[in-house]
């Protein structure tokens, strides 16, 4: 845990360097992939330090971010089995290494998979659900990429886009409370948006 925290403390710390908007793409690239760490500190921090440029943080953080999911996905994709059908040694790299990225995890999410492959990709990309795990799962079960990259967009997109707000218009007494309070936030925002896809889809 301590490593983990050491890496938070060091990604926050780029929130003051001119790289800033450089790191938090990188971040938000490799998180979405393989990175520990989420690119939502950041992005707070740099939002707070410059909230004029608020919506550039996180227009750079959301494409970072789709683009590792598509990296993620071609991970899944082509790297993940061997020709014989068995796990390569990237995969068992992810298993041994990544934190929560499980074999049980995996197969949970595969499951997952079925006519509503679009619900399930908007809520991983929206929700504290760890992204990476879904956007390898994608590749690995072949989900049509165009469905896997709008959701992403609409999910990532919409989680930053959050964020962006809230510090525009609240300023720094709002980040204590997002830190406290923003993952239960954006769990009842995904409930609420699961309910009204559910509820669209019996009617029409």
């Amino acid at each position: 845990m301590k490593p983990l925290k050491s890496l938070y403390q060091w990604v926050l710390s780029w929130a003051e360097s001119a790289y800033g908007t450089l790191v938090l793409f990188l971040v938000a690239f490799a998180e979405s992939s393989f990175f520990p760490v989420p690119a939502d500190p950041l992005l707070m921090a740099l939002c707070l330090g410059k909230v004029k440029k608020s919506m550039y943080y996180v227009f750079m953080c959301t494409l970072g971010s789709v683009l590792g999911g598509v990296f993620g996905f071609m991970i899944g994709y082509f790297l993940w089995y061997t020709p014989g059908g068995e796990l390569t040694g990237v995969a068992n790299f992810f298993f041994r290494v990544i934190p929560g990225f499980t074999p049980e995890v995996f197969d949970n999410v595969g499951a997952q998979y079925d006519a509503h492959n679009f619900l399930v990709i908007f809520t991983a990309a929206f929700t504290p659900i760890p992204y990476k795990v879904f956007s390898i799962t994608a590749g690995v079960f072949q989900i049509n990429l165009p469905t896997f990259i709008i959701a992403s967009i609409l999910g990532r997109g919409g989680r930053f886009i959050i964020i962006g707000l809230l510090i525009r218009f609240f300023g720094e007494p709002i980040k204590a409370m997002m830190d406290k309070h923003f993952n239960t936030f954006i769990i009842v925002l995904t409930i609420i948006f699961a309910l009204s896809y559910v509820l669209i889809g019996y009617l029409f």
